[in-house]
C-alpha cells in the first residue's frame, strides 16, 4: 500500500492527530508515495478526454496537492495553469517537483472555499480532494468554482463509482470513515477526510444547487460494472444559462 519511500506508522499517526492543513505540511514531502496520491492511469484517462473536448486557455488544478493534475492541465491549455491548495507544504513540493511542458504555471495558497480569482479560468479540475470537505459545504465549494469560470467553462473531475456494499472496498471504506468519525468526536483539531460522504447524487444535486448543468463522460480505461454502468465517469459541469 504504501512504498518504502512513504511516511512511516508514526509519521501517519502525527498527521492524522493534526488539523488538515497542518497534516497535510507535514506529509508532503512523502505524499506521492502514499495510495492518496491520484493515479497516473485516472490522470492519464481524464486527460485524454479533456483533450476531446478542448483545448481550452486558463486551466485551474482545485486543491492541487503536490500538482498531479497540472500535468492534465498543460497538456490541454494554452495560456496559463495556476494550482491553488492551502497547503503551504503541499505547495512547495509542487513548485520544486511540477516542471511540465506547455503554458506557464503558477500556484497560489487559498481556501478552495474563498478562492481569490476573477472570472479567469476556462476550465477547473479537481482529483479526490471532495471528501476534505463536510457535506455542507459542498454546493458552496461548487458555487466558488462557478465564480471564476469565465463564460462557457468547464468544471470537470472523475468520479469513481462506489463499491458494493458487503465487498472489500466498501468495508473498508465503511471502516476508514469510521476511525475518522471516532477521531473527529475525541480530538481536536478535527481532520475532515469522509471519502464515503462523497456520493454520485449528492455531487449532482450540489451542483446544480451551485448553477451548473451536468454532462457525464464513461472513461472507457476503466470498463463497466456487472450492471453496465461506467466503474469512473468524468463530470463535466458547465454554468447553468
Amino acid at each position: 500500500m504504501f512504498s518504502p519511500e512513504g511516511p512511516s506508522l508514526r509519521e501517519l499517526a502525527v498527521q492524522a492527530l493534526s488539523s488538515v492543513e497542518r497534516g497535510y505540511d507535514l506529509l508532503a514531502p512523502k505524499f506521492d508515495h502514499t495510495p492518496f496520491r491520484t493515479p497516473d492511469a485516472v490522470l492519464d484517462a481524464v486527460g485524454s478526454a479533456l483533450r476531446r473536448m478542448g483545448p481550452f486557455d486558463a486551466g485551474l488544478d482545485l486543491c492541487c496537492g503536490t500538482g498531479a493534475g497540472i500535468g492534465v492541465l498543460a497538456g490541454v491549455c494554452r495560456e496559463h495553469v495556476t494550482g491553488v491548495d492551502f497547503s503551504a507544504g503541499m505547495l512547495d513540493v509542487a513548485r520544486q517537483r511540477v516542471r511540465p511542458a506547455g503554458p506557464p504555471v503558477s500556484f497560489v495558497r487559498a481556501d478552495a472555499r474563498a478562492l481569490p480569482f476573477a472570472p479567469a479560468f476556462d476550465l477547473v479540475v479537481s482529483f479526490g480532494a471532495f471528501g476534505h470537505f463536510l457535506p455542507r459545504e459542498v454546493p458552496g465549494l461548487f458555487a466558488q468554482v462557478r465564480s471564476v469560470l469565465r463564460p462557457g467553462g468547464c468544471f470537470a473531475f472523475p468520479l469513481v463509482a462506489p463499491p458494493r456494499p458487503g465487498s472489500l472496498g466498501h468495508g473498508m471504506l465503511l471502516g476508514f470513515d469510521t476511525v475518522m468519525r471516532v477521531r473527529n468526536a475525541l480530538w481536536r483539531p478535527p481532520f475532515v477526510m469522509y471519502y464515503r460522504a462523497v456520493r454520485f447524487g449528492d455531487v449532482l444535486r450540489a451542483l446544480a444547487e451551485a448553477g451548473f448543468r451536468v454532462e457525464l463522460y464513461a472513461l472507457p480505461e476503466f470498463g463497466r460494472r456487472r450492471d453496465g454502468s461506467p466503474r469512473v465517469r468524468l463530470v463535466a459541469a458547465r454554468p447553468a444559462g
